[in-house]
């Protein structure tokens, strides 16, 4: 990047352009004829579907702060290497208050109004419009124009070039800060009340409406798909390693979701006993079990997570199936013990319940497993690692700037939605546990919807028991 121009991201001034060093000259000749003889459109964009559900939001969002006014960007481009960014994706709050995904967009709450300020298509009477890598419309693409942003999100909307103004005039403000260092700097910050605007945000979420849970409901079927991808490639799987199976899941993320919700987990052999294996740079090897933990973002970022833990040959080995099974009692526990008024740890302390007696049965406990289960204790905690359950929605670990006493140690409620995952990893250096066991990581994940009446497993399309996993192996494997 020129030394001169302002870092990736960043609303700026529309003289500065983001170019490279190595672009060819622009004369003035070549410059004012590119800015004539361009045709002009506005793009008939639809009603987004969550313009009533963000204005609600935004509603209460507001009442939770009377007469103040709250900031929440969408964020900015962010260097992979030189000039390359990563793929933009805005900014979970931000886009759960009012839709918009385009980058260094601000949304204002403020006295129950709200105002999107966003950057809008390239100026064609600008150099912007053919020499900027990162907003010129014949580098990047087409931005919408602010009129476009208004129709389909149901808001007002200004030129992001308008916010230092608008911020600068007094009143109470606060941001939600970490994710655009420009607006970080036009408000001091207040961390306790800054803080605190986070904590309500995060806890709005932890109840999905119905338009959220059909979000969800539709990231678990493409998920879904992309595992039964997997397989049906699986002797590709087998020559070309765990990363065949990453690349043939992401495909389908792409193909129909936005993304993937978090880098995906395939974790072979030995390297199933690494919890956020991401690498995925090992073998599949026959005789051995995969660990596949992968999720669909979809097109307005809810996201799936699900795990499956699956026989390289189609079959478990004896010893495998065994593990496994204990594995899935312990999810069946779990999941039962999902209902309203619960407490979210319910589930977790049913699987750890399950898993303790079944590692005592192993021998594996140096005490039982009431003794193990004791807090104090915890010692079965060796071979189970991490807790059972975690919010999922727009983040894979959702709501994570909750209030400690609201979330995790607070009840479940109708229309959230947590993951059961219990798992097993016995290390392949543990001499702790049978040489036979050794090396060997089981994990199975599926994404819990709270309803009035107990449960619904979302993921339950993708098979889960042992004699299952095999018959759905062996009638989709290519």
């Amino acid at each position: 990047m020129n030394e001169d121009t302002e870092q990736p991201g960043e609303p700026t001034p529309e003289t500065v352009l983001h170019t490279e060093s190595h672009d060819p000259a622009v004369p003035e000749a070549y410059s004012q004829f590119m800015r004539q003889g361009w045709g002009d459109r506005e793009l008939d964009l639809p009603p987004h579907p969550i313009t009533s559900y963000a204005a609600a939001r935004r509603q209460r969002l507001a009442e939770a702060f009377p007469g103040e006014r709250l900031v929440l960007p969408a964020g900015g481009f962010k260097v992979r290497s030189h000039d390359t960014d990563y793929r933009f994706r805005s900014d979970t709050a931000h886009t759960y208050f009012c839709g918009n995904q385009t980058s260094d967009a601000v949304l204002v709450v403020e006295d129950g109004g709200a105002v999107l300020y966003a950057r809008p298509r390239s100026e064609r009477d600008t150099d912007e419009f053919f020499r900027d890598r990162q907003y010129g419309e014949l580098w990047v693409g087409r931005r919408p124009s602010l009129k476009e942003i208004s129709d389909s999100l149901g808001l007002e909307v200004r030129h992001i070039d308008d916010l230092a103004g608008e911020l600068a005039t007094s009143g109470k403000t606060r941001v939600h800060r970490g994710v655009s260092e420009t607006v970080d700097r036009l408000v001091a910050a207040d961390e306790n009340r800054d803080n605190d605007l986070a904590r309500v945000i995060s806890e709005m979420r932890l109840v999905k409406d119905e338009w959220e849970i059909a979000e969800l409901r539709t990231a678990c079927h493409i998920t879904t798909l992309g595992f039964t991808d997997a397989v049906a490639e699986w002797d590709r799987a087998v020559e070309f390693g765990e990363r065949w199976i990453e690349g043939t899941f992401f495909r389908r993320a792409r193909a129909m979701g936005n993304d993937i919700g978090y880098d995906s987990i395939v974790g072979g052999g030995h390297h199933a006993t690494t919890l956020h294996w991401i690498d995925n740079t090992g073998p599949i090897t026959p005789g051995e079990i995969v660990l596949l933990d992968m999720g669909v973002e979809g097109h307005n970022l809810y996201t799936a997570d699900v795990t499956r833990t699956l026989p390289v040959d189609g079959v478990y080995t004896p010893p495998q199936r065994d593990l496994y099974d204990l594995v899935y009692a312990a999810q069946e526990a779990g999941i039962a013990a999902v209902r309203p008024g619960a407490p979210f740890l319910a589930a977790h302390n049913a699987a750890m319940n399950v898993l303790a007696h079944g590692l005592e049965s192993l021998k594996l406990l140096p005490c039982s497993a009431e003794e193990a289960l004791d807090p104090e204790s915890r010692v079965y905690a060796r071979w189970t690692l991490h807790g059972v359950s975690h919010m999922l929605g727009m983040d894979v670990h959702d709501c994570g700037q909750a209030a400690q006493e609201v979330y995790p140690r607070g009840d479940l409620a109708e229309g959230m939605v947590l993951t059961v995952e219990p798992g097993l990893y016995f290390q392949a250096d543990d001499l702790l546990v049978p040489e036979e066991m050794r090396g060997i990581g089981i994990r199975i994940e599926d994404d819990i919807l709270v309803t009035a009446d107990g449960r619904e497993n979302l993921s339950a399309s993708l098979p889960r028991s042992s004699a299952d996993v095999e018959e759905w192996m062996g009638a989709t494997r290519g």
